[in-house]
């Protein structure tokens, strides 16, 4: 067989060697055991001794030297093989079981009982044993014959090569098996490897080719068993929530935690136009003196406003999660209502001309000025509200960007939060509607247009940010939400602040006595006063 087989693969059982084995086959003799009849039979087929005369005589008759070390070439018993081993294992295994029986029946057995059989042939079940058994052989290999036990199965790949006159030999030309569940592989050595007659090369294998990283397999019906799949590119393949796919398509690459962190260009710039409206900001309050009241209300608050965005930039927190939205909906209701009673003042100063004093009487005692703590204490209480039911928290998004982890602020309920711009809008359309219908004011009081303009720049803002701010993530939509603080806040700055540096550090001329008492000459119907 193995003359005609030269050149052909096969797996055999990877086998420790049994002590002993060598020398048992080496010295074993039918007059050994001259109950075993079929060892009997072999041994004279062997040796070339007459089967029916072996038969007749007697088990002594057979050559005293003889041994199968001697055996010819062409046959191999010294080498133990797959099945030789396998029995070899099943008997070791009942052997343990009878004994670990023999061990349970004495322990549970009569102390009496001790010199009668414990063991009846008849009355012997080893399954529930053989399924328990768990031991090592005399080779040193742990044996199971449970079968829901993963076992770790290793192959040699023997390679048979003959050779003239009908010698065959088996040569390990590789390994195959596992040492775990999820680690198997294959060892091939092709230098010992001979193919059959007529191959002058490595055979190529008919089966399909393995498919490149990163594409899956799917079977074809109908085809050759070794060929039955294809390669495709699979349009998603599912990974850990913070990891992704190389290029390659074969491995996975963990995720980059990002933010607006200072040190990114786009978080040097933002911080850098911060503190630049700061500084212009702290000139102006420094510089501007009339109507100080509310001018000095708003300017703090636009000083603190233009801070409020480095609380955005940098590694987030739950604490300045929660700052963000409170600072930039406290400090906004405060500038915002500042507007609204600027311009309340105003219209207060032209009707106070009328005839009447309950005009009069509101603007000397203020009354415009409790708008601002009104309109805060409103906005505290909805933060407070939003505070005690679902407050803003910290969150990692793992979907929005394929390569980044982005860490940022989760509003917590979005109606509180819509709720704080909502109460905004309505006071910033409020000061927008009086200042539009104060307009028409006379020129010394014409801050109503700058009112008006710095209203309509905050509402050109809101209405340009919000629809761009929920089709942005991560870093764009932090961006954008510090431009939605920083492009009303610069547009109340300029529209109603600048125009009166202008007058009082270039046209000076305009804010004194001399310059109001030409102006009121030359336009007899309009009334005087001091630009506020």
């Amino acid at each position: 067989i193995l003359h005609s087989s030269h050149g052909i693969l096969s797996f055999s059982l990877q086998k420790r060697k049994i002590p002993g084995f060598q020398h048992f086959l080496k010295t074993v003799n039918p007059s050994q055991y001259p109950e075993n009849f079929y060892l009997c039979i072999i041994w004279f087929k062997i040796f070339t001794h007459s089967l029916a005369g072996s038969l007749r005589g007697k088990v002594n008759d057979c050559l005293p030297n003889s041994s199968l070390e001697f055996m010819p070439m062409n046959i191999d018993v010294m080498t133990m093989s797959d099945s030789n081993y396998f029995i070899y294992n099943a008997v070791y295994a009942v052997v343990q079981t009878l004994h670990e029986m023999l061990l349970v029946t004495t322990e549970m057995g009569p102390p009496g009982n001790a010199d009668q059989p414990m063991l009846l042939p008849w009355k012997i079940n080893l399954q529930p044993f053989l399924d328990k058994i768990q031991f090592r052989n005399s080779a040193g290999e742990h044996i199971s014959l449970d079968e829901k036990r993963y076992h770790v199965v290793k192959y040699d790949i023997m390679n048979i090569v003959s050779f003239p006159g009908g010698l065959g030999f088996l040569v390990k030309g590789g390994e195959s098996g596992s040492s775990g569940l999820y680690d198997q592989g294959l060892v091939i050595n092709k230098e010992m490897i001979e193919w059959p007659t007529g191959f002058k090369e490595t055979p190529q294998s008919v089966c399909s080719q393995s498919c490149s990283s990163g594409f899956r397999k799917i079977p074809q019906e109908g085809r050759p068993i070794l060929l039955l799949y294809l390669c495709f590119l699979p349009r998603k393949i599912h990974f850990q929530p913070h990891r992704y796919k190389n290029l390659e398509r074969n491995h996975c690459l963990p995720k980059v935690l990002t933010f607006l962190a200072f040190e990114d260009s786009m978080g040097m710039s933002l911080t850098c136009m911060v503190l630049c409206f700061f500084v212009i900001t702290a000139v102006i309050l420094l510089i501007f003196a009339n109507n100080w009241a509310l001018s000095y209300v708003l300017l703090i608050s636009l000083l603190l406003g233009f801070l409020c965005p480095l609380l955005f930039i940098g590694r987030p927190s739950t604490a300045t999660c929660i700052l963000r939205q409170i600072t930039f909906g406290a400090l906004f209701t405060v500038a915002v209502a500042t507007v609204l009673a600027k311009t309340l003042t105003v219209i207060l100063a032209f009707k106070a001309m009328r005839p009447g004093r309950i005009m009069r009487r509101l603007l000397v005692t203020g009354a415009s000025n409790y708008v601002i703590p009104i309109c805060f204490l409103i906005q505290v209480v909805i933060c407070g509200v939003w505070l005690g039911t679902s407050p803003p928290f910290l969150e990692i998004h793992t979907h929005s960007e394929p390569k980044n982890l982005i860490l940022m602020c989760n509003k917590g309920t979005i109606t509180a939060f819509y709720c704080i711009l909502g109460y905004l809008g309505f006071l910033a359309l409020r000061s927008f509607s009086l200042a539009f219908l104060a307009r028409s004011l006379p020129d010394t009081f014409n801050e109503s247009k700058f009112l008006t303009f710095s209203m309509l720049v905050f509402y050109s803002v809101w209405v340009t940010f919000l629809p761009i701010h929920h089709s942005n993530k991560g870093k764009a939509m932090v961006a954008m939400e510090i431009f939605s603080i920083l492009g009303p806040n610069a547009g109340l700055l300029g529209c109603i602040f600048v125009p009166k540096c202008y007058i009082i550090l270039l046209r000076p001329d305009k804010n004194s006595l001399k310059g109001l008492r030409n102006q009121i000459g030359s336009t007899r119907n309009r009334h005087s006063g001091f630009i506020s």
